[in-house]
């Protein structure tokens, strides 16, 4: 029977009273792991949640240049803060184009979207120590000619085309030995006097903390680096007021104001949260941020570092033990295949880390996935050597015997083969995890967090209290692992 017309009517407003309202999308925001990356990208993610379009997920701080634009390319970030010099360079390869109009046609041409410049040029310079510019009189680039100095760049720059061999060249420079070294760490060396000159970013807050002479690059061989939203094609349309909010920022910030942001972040040691809200409240058409969520305590930020930590390290050896136990046993059992399969897989350990976390981002996005596929990867080489070695150290009167019993293959692999390959097979565990411990640490250049997150939050900010926070927790983890592995042998003896 058709039920009364009433009835249906009061199912369909119960229907559409109980409805809840759809999710708002997500934006994720990724940016580089320096102070002002991650600046930006919080200015960034608090204008975009004044408009109430979009919830905000903040990725911030993933790593280098290349990092960053895998995971933009891979839709694991839908915006960063970028520069000018970075995409006339990088993407565009063209490191001689300055010009704001055609550098937005030309990354349209790829697959970008660009807003406009924020204001600040953050190029860069020059740095030494204000008594060795005293003493030699340097004011200019020009003024370093006829020494021979020595320096400590960042890789970037040493790379670049108008960084380190444009400047040499155009100023017909005779250098001495120039390193390459993390950002953070440069200031370090030129403070100890272990270089004469760094790479500086003008808008580093440790150029006026340590008091340092930037040369005037007299003949302009810097490109601009001026700092702008860069986005995929098609996020205005998505977003719109998000996009047009974020337009809203050109023009906002001056060298010397970035400058004071990074100060009140580097050297303040302030909440970046605190200084954008600050900066933002500071503007004429100031954009409302919606409540603060409560920051979490010190515990819980150290539970979920050492769980993230601990996942990374458990299912990656996971991993490599499904994979590297059954190859292992079977290379085991053919000497001449045995020593390729350990060279194939001993070729992984060759490769830098954060290259193959690069070359999982593609396929794998970023996050957990690919640091857990790139320490599996790591820890086959222990693995797959242990089990082999017990294999080969095995008694073969002991196989002629479990032949002569009548024993199957299967039985002779779980009463013979296994428990006396054990040993070494646990011996090779234990190198794997305490390896994969420490090599951890780079899932943080991916955001997959874990205790390297401390580390490089520390180097950005270039404070070993940070790094060590981080590091100690590592090591210790490490030496438990080791502690445990190592009483699992010593019960493996009897058993064996």
């Amino acid at each position: 029977m058709r039920p009364p017309g009433r009835w249906v009517a009061l199912v369909v407003v119960l229907t559409l009273g109980c409805r809840s309202e759809p999710a708002p999308p997500t934006i994720k925001i990724g940016s580089l792991r320096d102070v002002e990356g991650n600046l930006l990208g919080e200015m960034f993610a608090q204008v975009i949640e004044a408009t109430g379009e979009a919830r905000v997920a903040r990725k911030l701080g993933l790593g280098g240049t290349g990092i960053v634009f895998a995971a933009l390319d891979a839709g694991e970030v839908d915006l960063i803060p970028e520069y000018t010099g970075t995409l006339a360079e990088v993407v565009l390869k063209a490191p001689g184009l300055t010009d704001y109009a055609a550098i937005r046609e030309r990354t349209a041409a790829k697959g970008y979207l660009i807003g406009p410049a924020i204001g600040f040029n953050n190029t860069y310079g020059i740095g030494v120590r204000r008594s060795v510019a005293d003493r030699f009189g340097l004011r200019r680039i020009s003024d370093m000619k006829g020494q021979r100095w020595r320096g400590g760049v960042t890789p970037e720059f040493l790379e670049s085309t108008t960084g380190l061999a444009g400047m040499v060249k155009t100023y017909e420079l005779t250098l001495g030995t120039v390193r390459s070294m993390e950002h953070a760490l440069s200031y370090v060396a030129l403070k100890a006097g272990d270089v004469d000159f760094v790479d500086v970013y003008t808008t580093d807050a440790a150029i006026r903390q340590q008091d340092l002479v930037v040369l005037t690059d007299d003949r302009r061989v810097f490109a601009r680096y001026e700092g702008l939203a860069l986005a995929r094609i098609g996020f205005a349309e998505k977003f719109p007021r998000s996009w047009s909010a974020l337009g809203s920022l050109a023009g906002t910030l001056t060298d010397s104001s970035m400058a004071e942001l990074n100060r009140a972040f580097e050297i303040g040691r302030r909440d970046p949260g605190a200084i954008v809200a600050e900066f933002l409240a500071s503007l004429p058409n100031r954009p409302t941020r919606p409540p603060p969520v409560t920051a979490p305590t010190g515990w819980q930020t150290w539970g979920r570092l050492t769980l993230e930590h601990a996942f990374l390290v458990g299912i990656s050896l996971a991993a490599a033990l499904i994979l590297g136990v059954p190859l292992g046993f079977w290379a085991g059992h053919r000497p001449r295949i045995a020593k390729w399969v350990l060279s194939l897989v001993g070729v992984i350990q060759t490769i830098p880390g954060v290259a193959l976390l690069c070359f999982f981002i593609p396929v794998l996005g970023i996050g957990w996935k690919p640091a857990v596929y790139a320490l599996a990867a790591y820890a086959l080489l222990p693995v797959v050597q242990g089990a082999i070695t017990g294999l080969q150290q095995i008694d073969r009167g002991l196989q002629d015997v479990s032949l002569v019993l009548g024993m199957t293959p299967g039985e002779r692999r779980r009463r013979i083969e296994f428990p006396l390959a054990a040993p070494a097979l646990i011996a090779g565990i234990r190198v794997a995890a305490v390896t994969n411990v420490g090599t951890a640490a780079l899932a943080a250049l991916v955001g997959a967090g874990g205790f390297g997150t401390l580390i490089v939050k520390g180097l950005a900010l270039n404070d070993w209290r940070i790094v060590m926070q981080g590091a100690l927790p590592s090591a210790a983890f490490a030496m438990l692992l080791h502690a445990a592995f190592s009483a699992l042998e010593s019960k493996m003896a009897p058993w064996r």
